[in-house]
């Protein structure tokens, strides 16, 4: 399966809109020390609807508050953001070469037991993911602990 990112990660905002001057990041570093750790459920793979990317689900108390506020802090995201967002781990993504129906079937089988009993775990970071160009991968830029305030 292709990577979309060299480190997992659970999406709860598009980096669309996002400036990288580390100045910009204040706010964000405040939004994560006043969140505390998240609780997740990761379940079973998905195909987007406008079929941009194969997905783990991700719901959580918390996830959906976490990227309402980084939304209002930083505007300027992609369509699907707001009220409708879908945080998410992202498998892969469709690029040039990706058959989304291939890797969706085989992530069905791949993660048939996730739909069922989905994987729990705790979200201790909020991380800014950057991605340096097309086709690359996403990697790490900063993070940031949850609830250190």
């Amino acid at each position: 399966m292709t990577d979309a990112a060299a480190e997992p990660h659970i999406t709860v905002r598009s980096h669309t809109g996002l400036s990288s001057s580390s100045s910009d990041w204040a706010e964000a570093v405040a939004i994560a020390a006043r969140t505390l750790p998240l609780e997740c459920l990761l379940g079973g793979p998905q195909v987007f609807t406008n079929r941009s990317a194969l997905y783990l689900s991700a719901r959580g108390a918390g996830l959906r508050e976490l990227h309402l506020a980084l939304l209002e802090r930083f505007p300027g995201g992609a369509g699907y953001e707001g009220r409708n967002f879908t945080p998410h781990l992202t498998l892969a993504l469709a690029r040039r070469g990706t058959d989304l129906p291939v890797l969706a079937q085989r992530a069905q089988a791949e993660f048939s037991d996730l739909a069922a009993h989905p994987v729990s775990f705790a979200a201790t970071s909020l991380t800014l993911m950057h991605k340096p160009g097309p086709g690359s991968v996403y990697r790490a830029a900063e993070s940031w602990p949850l609830g250190s305030g």
